[in-house]
């Protein structure tokens, strides 16, 4: 009768460690987190109503800033126009409430700190030809990279070198990638909102007049129809050459990305 109790009792305790190992559970991590000087807005649940908040880039999302509500951060008080860069834990819940969030974050330490004092909008700066754009402090620097040729036929079709076809012309994107690698003895500091590329100057070989145009650029706000046109109207082989000089929020210059675009 003894055996077949500590059976059972056995059989039970085997039986919870493997349902055990079944449930979700929690994953922890410690990431590194940018904090822009600039605030944004974010529609809470359930409401209507635009509520101001922390625009947030999480090292393992480069390039994109996200909103994240005050207060979010546990032991982390946020102070407007300034920019920091965090270490910070995030709990992604396994079992998040029904009417909250699926994540947690709380402060390990402030890696840096640092006030801006200019204004975080456009400057009406005097911008004419290339000539005129002043690039940034340890700028130009190889942080973003895109497709460096693009094949056009006859028929409008456009597709990549390797042969991928894009959208067609009114819904395709010149996409641009943030490829600079996390060893990279600039990783940190390039993170930073002066080093992200917000917009982009068009220098187009149909035009000596600079195009502005947001990041990442449909393509045609980038290659007008004028222009496509003239592309179509090209032989076989020729080629048509352009470059995107990409500019920070203060249209400081970062990078020049030249591409080609080959008619088939």
């Amino acid at each position: 009768m003894n055996r077949i109790i500590i059976s059972s009792i056995l059989f039970a305790a085997l039986f919870v460690i493997g349902c055990s190992k079944d449930e979700p559970h929690d994953i922890v991590n410690e990431i590194k987190m940018s904090v822009s000087a600039e605030t944004g807005t974010y529609i809470p649940w359930g409401s209507d109503t635009p509520v101001e908040c922390m625009l947030v880039m999480s090292e393992d999302n480069p390039g994109i800033l996200e909103p994240l509500a005050f207060g979010r951060i546990e032991g982390f008080t946020y102070e407007r126009g300034h920019e920091y860069y965090l270490s910070v834990k995030r709990t992604i819940l396994a079992n998040p409430p029904m009417d909250g969030f699926d994540r947690t974050y709380s402060l390990i330490r402030i890696l840096d700190d640092r006030v801006i004092t200019e204004p975080e909008e456009p400057e009406d700066k005097e911008i004419n030809s290339e000539e005129d754009i002043v690039y940034h402090d340890k700028c130009p620097f190889n942080k973003y990279a895109m497709e460096k040729e693009l094949l056009v036929d006859s028929e409008g079709n456009i597709r990549y070198s390797n042969g991928d076809q894009l959208p067609p012309y009114d819904m395709a994107r010149l996409w641009i990638e943030d490829v600079l690698p996390k060893d990279d003895p600039n990783w940190i500091e390039f993170q930073k909102v002066p080093y992200m590329a917000i917009y982009s100057f068009v220098l187009s070989p149909f035009t000596d007049e600079l195009r502005l145009v947001r990041n990442d650029p449909m393509f045609n706000e980038a290659i007008p129809e004028n222009e496509f046109n003239n592309i179509l109207s090209m032989k076989s082989g020729e080629k048509a050459h352009y470059a995107l000089i990409l500019v920070n929020v203060y249209m400081d210059g970062l990078q020049k990305l030249e591409f080609t675009i080959t008619k088939q």
